[in-house]
């Protein structure tokens, strides 16, 4: 997912940072079924629990639109795309928002998604799912999953930092490293993805050697962050997060940021919104919702909010991502075709080598 929620601790402030859990926004239902609602004026969007959009926004598309948003969210991207699949011949919503590049393959090769090509902004073309010629899928926006270290931690310690995925099986670095699960974790997955681009067959033998090494693997991102990374007060100083991730981390006085993501080995996820295929699907709805995303006013949202990139050109990102957050120059990608035919086997050869 590539949703996320990074809540840290800048100096002694709580900050509430999206990446992979929490939400702005509730997800509690309001007891209508929100598909092709009467009259088709109410309208449900279908998404992860990071999803979180400024109430007044919402608010503004209700106004602007005359529909009322309902949003239901699921679990990750994995779980969104697998219940998606499940329920695609009763859809549990109207459109869909959160499945991801890891994903997003299955998602249109299930027949779960009708066509729909709104007008892009510029920039998001370079987003757009390879392969998808039915236009299933609708860019909105990104992000990195990258290795993060806590700087101040090395520094203090007097330790010299990992600098690339190589590193990482390094005995220096022996039960530093913390790791969300390919299986039950979207980021767990983009990180897969990524050893697996980069290194190839040989990928299981460099899991083998991490795991040799001491690598921890938790559930999900939520737990590696916040309860195992030294930042939130664990005794890992490695963990698998995003690029945005150092510009919530910044010292007292939010001079500089006390970690800094490695950005060798980092995966790009997009995260997509559809039209749910069904004969109750609100269509005109879900495409109003799908244009509500790529407006200027939620795609300017997205940084602060969700913590990602948006996916249209010239957004104006907060100030301190300008100054901590860098970006990779080159990311490991794998064909979205090639991830949903050997996703399964990968992940059953994943989980045997962490279970021995």
């Amino acid at each position: 997912m590539r949703a996320r929620v990074l809540t840290t601790i800048t100096g002694l402030t709580a900050a509430t940072l999206l990446a992979s859990g929490c939400s702005l926004l509730s997800s509690e239902d309001d007891g209508s079924d929100g598909v092709g609602g009467a009259a088709d004026t109410k309208v449900t969007l279908v998404t992860h629990e990071s999803f979180a959009i400024p109430d007044e926004l919402v608010a503004e598309f209700e106004k602007d639109t005359g529909f009322e948003l309902t949003i239901s969210k699921l679990a990750d991207a994995g779980t969104l795309t697998n219940q998606l699949v499940l329920t695609r011949s009763k859809p549990v919503g109207d459109v869909v928002f959160g499945v991801d590049n890891t994903f997003a393959t299955r998602a249109v090769d299930e027949d779960v998604l009708e066509a729909y090509a709104p007008e892009l902004p510029s920039g998001a073309e370079e987003f757009e799912l390879p392969g998808d010629d039915e236009d299933a899928l609708t860019p909105i926006d990104t992000g990195s999953v990258c290795v993060n270290v806590d700087t101040a931690w090395f520094r203090k310690q007097g330790i010299p930092e990992p600098q690339d995925l190589g590193d990482l099986t390094d005995p220096a670095y022996k039960d530093l490293f913390v790791v969300p699960a390919a299986s039950t974790s979207s980021p767990g997955l983009a990180f897969l993805t990524a050893t697996i681009s980069r290194y190839g067959d040989d990928w299981t033998g460099y899991w083998e050697d991490l795991v040799a090494n001491g690598a921890k693997v938790v559930k999900g991102w939520t737990e590696a962050y916040f309860e195992d990374f030294t930042f939130s007060g664990g005794d890992r100083p490695i963990v698998v997060s995003y690029d945005s991730s150092p510009a919530f981390t910044l010292n007292k006085a939010g001079t500089r940021s006390t970690t800094r993501a490695l950005l060798d080995g980092c995966f790009e996820q997009v995260e997509y919104a559809g039209v749910l295929a069904g004969e109750d699907t609100n269509v005109e709805g879900a495409h109003a919702v799908i244009d509500w995303l790529l407006s200027p006013e939620v795609q300017a949202a997205l940084p602060p909010s969700m913590y990602v990139f948006p996916v249209a050109d010239g957004v104006e990102l907060p100030a301190d991502w300008a100054k901590f957050t860098e970006r990779p120059a080159e990311t490991e990608n794998l064909a979205p075709a090639r991830i949903a035919e050997e996703r399964q086997g990968w992940i059953e050869e994943w989980n045997e080598i962490i279970s021995r």
